[in-house]
C-alpha cells in the first residue's frame, strides 16, 4: 500500500492535528489500511495474515474523526505487540495495554479531542480496557460527535417494551441480561441478544 494512499485516508477520517502522527506510526511500521462498511460487531481489528511481512488494520468508514482516531491508535498498538512478541501474548494484556498507552499520550491535548471526550479518554487511559465500549461514559462522548446521533438512541436509554430498528428489522426491548437485552423481532418473533449499547433506530418509546 503506498504511502499516499494512507495519508490520503487518514487526512480524511482524522482530525486534522493527528493527521501527521498518525501517518508517521505508519511510516515507522507499515501495513495494509483499509476502510471497510459499517459493522455492528466491531470498529476496527488487526490481523498478521500469518506473517509479519503483512500486516492489516480495517477501520469502519463510518467513524466519527475522534472514534476512528482512537481506534487507529489501538490496532497500531496491536500491530506493534504483535511485531515485538508474535501471538505469545495476551492480545488485550499488559503489552498491549503499555504500547496503547504510550502511543495514545501524545494525542491527549485540547489540539486533538474536544474537552467531553478529552476528559473521559484521559481517565480511560490509567487502565485502558479492551474495547471503548466497554467503557460507557467514554462511549457516550464520543456518540455525541456521530453525524446522525440525532436520529439514533442508544439501546439501554430506552424504555422496556420500546419497539426500534436494528440493520433492517424491527424489534420490541425485552429484558436486560448483563450487557445485553433479550429482544424479539417482530416478523419472525425470534429473540434476539442485542449489546445494551447498540444504536438504535425508528424508536417508538414504550408507554408502560
Amino acid at each position: 500500500m503506498t504511502a499516499d494512499k494512507v495519508f490520503a485516508i487518514l487526512q480524511t477520517h482524522v482530525p486534522p492535528s493527528a493527521v501527521e502522527y498518525c501517518f508517521n506510526l505508519w511510516k515507522q511500521s507499515p501495513f495494509e489500511l483499509k476502510l471497510t462498511k459499517s459493522r455492528q460487531t466491531k470498529v476496527g481489528d488487526f490481523t498478521s495474515k500469518h506473517t509479519k511481512a503483512h500486516p492489516r488494520i480495517t477501520l469502519n468508514n463510518d467513524l466519527n474523526p475522534y472514534l476512528f482516531l482512537l481506534t487507529y491508535v489501538h490496532e497500531v498498538a496491536h500491530l506493534r505487540v504483535y511485531l515485538a512478541h508474535g501471538a505469545r501474548v495476551d492480545p488485550h494484556g499488559e503489552k498491549w495495554k503499555t504500547t496503547f498507552t504510550d502511543l495514545t499520550v501524545p494525542l491527549l491535548w485540547e489540539s486533538v479531542f474536544p474537552e467531553e471526550i478529552l476528559h473521559e479518554l484521559r481517565r480511560h487511559m490509567i487502565n485502558p480496557k479492551a474495547s471503548s465500549f466497554a467503557d460507557t461514559e467514554l462511549t457516550a462522548a464520543f456518540r455525541r460527535f456521530d453525524k446522525n446521533a440525532q436520529s439514533m438512541a442508544v439501546l439501554s436509554d430506552i424504555p422496556e417494551g420500546s419497539i426500534f430498528q436494528l440493520q433492517g428489522k424491527f424489534f420490541i426491548k425485552g429484558k436486560l441480561r448483563r450487557t445485553r437485552v433479550l429482544c424479539k423481532e417482530l416478523k419472525s418473533k425470534r429473540d434476539y441478544l442485542v449489546p445494551v449499547d447498540a444504536l438504535v433506530t425508528n424508536v417508538q418509546l414504550s408507554l408502560l
